[in-house]
């Protein structure tokens, strides 16, 4: 099982490293723009949350930023599936579904980490003050494998590129803006509350953020992150054996 695993992250961080220096630089500059806008613009001035502006900015931005690139790995796969066949190879050498979702969900994984680290970085160029604990550790893991798993689900069910621009912009983008990245959830109007705690961004900010700003982490909320995780994973498994079936 493990070799299967070892393939398919080999073949799609051999695929990475091509053009690191190009998805790195792609990924870097949306945050930095958004604190520089934000974080300078507001800078000390506004509290939100109970903390400096650009503190609160800080966390959802290593969420926003995780989660575009561990779901980001669903276009890679869309044009690994309908341009080079890769499933096709897969078929025939002895890799199993488990070992396909695996793989990608590392991948995804390693993209969503890489990410975190630029973050961490901006907020050392920004003197923003962070607290790293275990917990963090924890709670970044599980969300990116939460979102790189759904981005493999999604991967797999959809039948064209033309379906991945609507799943992400009635799905991820809505997410991104409204699940605490940039203010809090509590302002929101009562019916936007009830969409927003039923997506898993929400719980992710929310955790992510306590964890790093010395705030009370809630267990129940990383519970459901656990929970999203898990079914999110059993759905891409099952999208998997469908297709090789």
């Amino acid at each position: 099982m493990f070799n299967g695993i070892k393939g398919v992250l080999y073949r799609e961080l051999n695929v990475y490293r091509k053009r690191a220096r190009k998805l790195i630089l792609a990924s870097s500059l949306s945050p930095l723009l958004y604190l520089i806008a934000f974080g300078w613009g507001f800078g000390d001035r506004v509290v939100a949350g109970g903390l400096p502006y650009i503190t609160f900015l800080i966390p959802g931005l290593i969420t926003m930023s995780s989660l575009n690139q561990s779901y980001g790995i669903s276009q890679e796969i869309n044009i690994a599936r309908f341009y080079f066949h890769l499933y096709d190879e897969y078929l025939i050498a002895p890799v199993g579904p488990m070992e396909i979702v695996l793989g990608e969900i590392f991948y995804g994984m390693f993209k969503g980490l890489l990410s975190t680290i630029l973050i961490f970085i901006y907020a050392l160029i920004f003197s923003v003050d962070l607290i790293i604990s275990p917990l963090f550790f924890l709670s970044i893991l599980i969300h990116t494998f939460l979102f790189s798993s759904l981005g493999t689900t999604i991967a797999m069910v959809i039948k064209d590129h033309g379906s991945q621009a609507t799943v992400n912009t009635f799905v991820i983008t809505p997410m991104i803006f409204l699940c605490g990245t940039f203010f809090p959830v509590d302002r929101l109007p009562y019916v936007f509350k009830l969409l927003v705690y039923a997506l898993p961004l929400t719980y992710s900010t929310k955790v992510i953020r306590a964890s790093l700003t010395g705030g009370e982490v809630s267990i129940f909320f990383l519970a459901l992150m656990v929970a999203y995780a898990s079914v999110f994973f059993y759905t891409a498994y099952l999208a998997v054996r469908r297709v090789e079936a």
